[in-house]
């Protein structure tokens, strides 16, 4: 569990204390329950002139994950960790789901027209929602634990591989193989490109090494398009031989593909940096090559909140961790704007109202049912969906049972994620 977050009765940010304090607090009745997620408790009487030491936020953007964690800068604590999975393929796949729905409906229901192209202009900047959401979820938890925790600082990193070290022909031959950082930002590059597998025997789990297609006694260079991965017997049996002689004659075409996904992730990484910048607070900016290198030096384990935490520079030379294990984060989406609910071939099937609360609560939300009749007797905490007669829907051991909205109380407001 993470560090508890502290704010005074007048909701002024304290200091962060450690669960066994917030449990004498609470216990005590000096305090409450402010927010579950992330935990945070309130005073009951107001702190004059608080001694706040410096809390760094750090974010390293993924496609599919974002790690966040924050550091103490005074002790070198890391007090809090997360891992937010986003939710960009559900929206590509809606949106091809509604595109679809609407041509079909075009061409039932309209007249034949010409093809119109190019009739809409998009501004500086536009991201596709898919890639929107990325930034949008990581800029929600930004301002979320800016409430609640003394933040000073910000880290990201902001590309994934410094493209210009790799490609500078003055980094080469010794640099390349032994070289500290620029050896990180490479081999960093050829594991995510190459799938972490040897080029040529496709073995995974042994040690790879940095592997010349075009050897350099036949005038290969160092430059990555000309790098690949081979454990230790495949780079031996290759000896001087090129890629196309030693029987793998597609090497080379597949070794000058860049890598799409990790273009696209760092877009959204420019777009979350200029956001970021407008909090106003100093924004420290990182590569994945730096990031790697603080981890193994550090001996951390390879997870989305540790790389956060070794994000940037600032990373000092001993980190402490005071989290036993991150809290995780799904981005669920706030419902639906669709009223009309289609089959998959664009047939309305059955309408919403307009209404998203039923009795006090939408569905969501996190409630602690009591069951007093039937084969659930009990008190049971779950996600509710409600319905527009006092028969909600809770899920117990996987099964979907019904409770009524007395026996029901609301934990934790539907805010849009899921949490683990």
């Amino acid at each position: 569990m993470n560090t508890v977050f502290v704010l005074d009765t007048n909701k002024q940010i304290l200091a962060p204390c450690s669960r066994y304090r917030a449990h004498v607090l609470l216990s005590s009745g000096k305090a409450a329950v402010f927010r579950r997620i992330p935990f945070t408790i309130i005073l009951k009487r107001p702190i004059e002139n608080p001694v706040l030491p410096d809390h760094r936020l750090k974010i390293d953007s993924g496609s599919k994950t974002t790690g966040i964690a924050i550091l103490n800068e005074t002790t070198g604590r890391v007090i809090f960790a997360a891992e937010l999975t986003h939710r960009g393929q559900q929206i590509k796949a809606a949106l091809e789901s509604r595109r679809a729905i609407r041509r079909n409906r075009r061409s039932r229901k309209t007249r034949y027209r010409q093809p119109r192209f190019l009739n809409r202009t998009r501004p500086a900047g536009w991201l596709a929602p898919s890639l929107r959401s990325r930034v949008e979820n990581v800029l929600t938890w930004v301002r979320r634990l800016s409430r609640v925790c003394p933040i000073t600082a910000l880290s990201q990193e902001l590309v994934r591989f410094d493209m210009q070290l790799m490609q500078n022909a003055e980094v080469s031959g010794v640099a390349y193989q032994q070289g500290e950082l620029a050896g990180y930002e490479c081999r960093e590059y050829l594991l995510e490109k190459w799938g972490r597998t040897c080029a040529y025997c496709k073995k995974t789990g042994v040690p790879l090494q940095v592997e010349h297609i075009q050897p350099k006694s036949r005038g290969g260079s160092d430059r990555v398009s000309n790098l690949t991965l081979a454990c230790q017997p495949c780079n031996q049996k290759k000896n001087n031989q090129t890629a196309a002689e030693f029987g793998f004659p597609a090497l080379q075409a597949r070794a000058k593909v860049p890598l799409k996904d990790a273009a696209a992730v760092n877009s959204t990484r420019w777009a979350l940096y200029r956001r970021l910048c407008e909090t106003g607070l100093p924004v420290e900016v990182g590569t994945g090559g730096r990031t790697k290198y603080n981890r193994t030096r550090l001996g951390l384990p390879k997870t989305h909140w540790a790389d956060a935490a070794c994000v940037g520079a600032s990373t000092p030379d001993t980190l402490a961790v005071a989290v036993a294990k991150p809290l995780l984060m799904t981005a669920m989406g706030r419902g639906t704007y669709q009223a009309c609910q289609t089959d998959k071939h664009g047939f309305p099937i059955k309408h919403r109202t307009r209404q998203k609360k039923h009795f006090g609560f939408q569905t969501g939300d996190l409630v602690r049912a009591v069951k007093s009749t039937g084969k659930h007797i009990g008190t049971w905490v779950s996600r509710v969906v409600i319905r527009s007669r006092p028969s909600f829907t809770i899920r117990i051991a996987g099964k979907a049972v019904d409770v009524h909205q007395r026996d029901c109380t609301r934990l934790f407001a539907a805010d849009g994620y899921a949490y683990a």
